[in-house]
C-alpha cells in the first residue's frame, strides 16, 4: 500500500492532473483530503490501473476522502497561458472547491505554483507513492475520460472515444487529413513532424 501521509502536523490535500500532453480537451486536476483511517491496497497511479479499477475505485476514493473536488482548464485558456500554467490552474481551481480546511498540500511533479500561503512540496512519481496524490490521479482521469466519451459524439472523426485526446497515430493523422476541431488545442506541435498541426 501507498504511504498515506507527507507530514502529519496539518491536514493534508493531495493534487495530481490529467490530459497534461493531449492534443486536444481541458486538462484536469483533482484535490483530495483522505482520512488518516483510509486504507487502500489497490489505489495507485492512475496508469498503473485498468479502466475497471479506476471505474471501482472512484466511488470508493468519494465515499471516504474526508473532502475531494475535481476541476478543468479548456483548451482555449491552455493556448493562452501554456499547459503547466494551466495545469497549475487546474489545480488551484480544484483546491478553491474543497469544503474543508488544509494546511499542507502535495503536488504530483516537480514543478508547482504555490497556493495562497499554504507549504507544499512537489513529489516526482508522487502519484505512485502517497494515496492522496494516487486518489486525485484516479479523480482527474475519470472526470476527463468521460468529458472526452461525451465530446466525442460531437468529432467522431477524430476517435477520442479510444484516444481521449491523445496523440495517437490515428489522431494525428485525423488532424492532418482534417484539420482542427473547436476543442484543439492550437498551441501544441506534432513533435515526429516538428511542424505545427494547424
Amino acid at each position: 500500500m501507498l504511504s498515506l501521509f507527507y507530514q502529519t502536523k496539518f491536514t493534508e490535500a493531495g493534487c495530481d492532473e490529467a490530459g497534461r500532453g493531449c492534443l486536444a480537451g481541458p486538462v484536469y486536476a483533482a484535490a483530495v483530503i483522505l482520512p488518516p483511517t483510509f486504507k487502500n491496497t489497490l489505489l495507485n497511479d492512475s496508469k498503473k490501473l485498468t479502466r475497471k479499477q479506476r471505474d471501482e475505485l472512484r466511488p470508493v476514493i468519494e465515499k471516504e476522502a474526508v473532502a475531494f473536488a475535481v476541476a478543468s482548464v479548456d483548451n482555449q485558456k491552455i493556448d493562452e497561458i501554456n499547459i503547466l500554467n494551466a495545469s497549475f490552474l487546474a489545480m488551484h481551481k480544484a483546491l478553491d472547491k474543497l469544503n474543508t480546511a488544509f494546511g499542507f498540500l502535495i503536488i504530483d511533479g516537480n514543478r508547482f505554483k504555490p497556493y495562497k500561503n499554504i507549504p507544499h512540496q512537489t513529489i516526482i512519481e508522487g502519484d505512485g507513492k502517497y494515496l492522496s496524490i494516487a486518489a486525485a490521479s484516479v479523480l482527474a482521469k475519470t472526470y476527463r475520460d468521460e468529458y472526452m466519451e461525451a465530446v466525442h459524439a460531437q468529432f467522431p472523426e477524430y476517435g477520442w472515444l479510444q484516444n481521449k485526446g491523445y496523440a495517437t497515430a490515428a489522431h494525428r493523422k485525423a488532424i492532418l487529413e482534417l484539420g482542427h476541431s473547436p476543442l484543439h488545442r492550437k498551441s501544441f506541435v506534432l513533435k515526429e513532424t516538428q511542424m505545427k498541426i494547424w
